[in-house]
């Protein structure tokens, strides 16, 4: 059994302005500790992926920023999408080079942008969940044992009589949910957050993409037979642009028969807004965490980068701030999920130079 790695990196990470910027976005970024995102998300694979057999999917804007971070991986395994369409055609894309090597190849799909701090753990599963596919030839993903009702993720119930060596087949995709809803999961004992990552053999997702997308199916033949004949390039814009943007939750894990879960028992975060960062920070005695130059008065409870100015923060709580030298975020915790809003604004008005 050989196992490669497919790490998704072409996200703009909106919900990050403004520290995340289309060249520069999340997983580019040091948000914990003196890694980038991406440069933790290849260093957790030491041990049990060569670096010839970690691929990276991202698009022609970053893929410099990202050969830069990560030396260590072969230039030709860098993959850049002409157009982000979601995940299923860009784990499609991704497995077409994985396949190149080894056609039963067991492939591990990982999103760049997830904090993972027990690495033992987290290779423990990764194997558990790799030695089943490659044998049962199933779709195995990942769920997190859920530890509060979490209204942000989505969930994935399994039938914990169908079990085999660990590994549980799955019942139900859930969108994310209302508290209530939550709280109802959470007590069930048979839901676990969906943590978005996926282990499975390559010839095994390319027939179920064959069988429950067709369309994406067709393009990615096109585009297997352009890598051959040397028209690679313009085949793949060609193709690209015209594929239906889709998940690869909604496209295939949601409608195949053919799903199973390993629990992972180890800390994890998808880190998707700055309250998910505030609360994985440490904190002041007032709750306060703080990067760069900061003075605080009366203020309790907030989250303040500002890492090329002064910043003085007084008689507040509850804020996130982010002050950089070319923009400032204000918000309140509560509200972090709308920042994407501002990237929005500035689309819409042609201020491309702050997104």
């Amino acid at each position: 059994m050989e196992i490669f790695a497919i790490i998704m990196a072409g996200g703009v990470g909106s919900r990050f302005w403004p520290r995340s910027r289309v060249r520069n976005p999340k997983q580019l970024l040091k948000i914990f500790g003196d890694d980038t995102m991406i440069q933790s998300s290849v260093k957790r694979l030491e041990g049990i992926v060569p670096n010839e057999n970690i691929f990276i999917i991202t698009n022609k804007v970053q893929k410099l920023r990202v050969k830069d971070q990560l030396p260590q991986i072969p230039i030709e395994n860098i993959i850049d999408e002409p157009f982000g369409k979601n995940t299923a055609p860009c784990i499609g894309l991704a497995s077409l080079f994985v396949k190149r090597k080894n056609p039963e190849a067991v492939t591990v799909v990982l999103p760049a942008d997830h904090l993972i701090q027990d690495i033992e753990q987290f290779q423990f599963n990764v194997l558990q969940a790799a030695e089943f596919a490659y044998k049962n030839k199933g779709l195995v993903t990942i769920g997190i044992v859920p530890t509060r009702p979490e209204t942000g993720y989505g969930y994935i119930q399994i039938d914990e009589t169908k079990k085999t060596d660990s590994v549980y087949k799955v019942t139900t995709f859930a969108e994310k949910p209302n508290l209530e809803t939550a709280k109802r999961f959470i007590e069930s004992g048979d839901f676990m957050w969906n943590s978005g990552m996926f282990i499975w053999r390559v010839d095994v997702i390319l027939e179920e993409i064959k069988n429950l997308l067709p369309d994406l199916y067709l393009g990615l033949e096109t585009i297997e037979k352009s890598i051959e004949n040397g028209n690679y390039e313009k085949t793949l814009v060609k193709v690209y642009g015209q594929l239906a943007k889709i998940s690869i939750d909604y496209g295939v894990m949601e409608k195949s028969k053919n799903v199973y879960l390993v629990k992972g028992n180890f800390d994890w975060n998808d880190v998707g807004s700055w309250e998910s960062v505030y609360q994985l920070s440490s904190k002041d005695k007032e709750g306060n965490a703080k990067v760069g130059e900061v003075y605080c008065r009366n203020t309790k409870n907030s989250y303040i980068y500002s890492l090329n100015k002064f910043s003085a923060i007084i008689g507040v709580e509850d804020l996130i701030v982010i002050n950089t030298p070319d923009a400032l975020l204000v918000c309140r915790r509560q509200d972090a999920q709308d920042v994407k809003s501002v990237v929005d604004y500035l689309n819409m008005n042609n201020k491309y130079e702050l997104t």
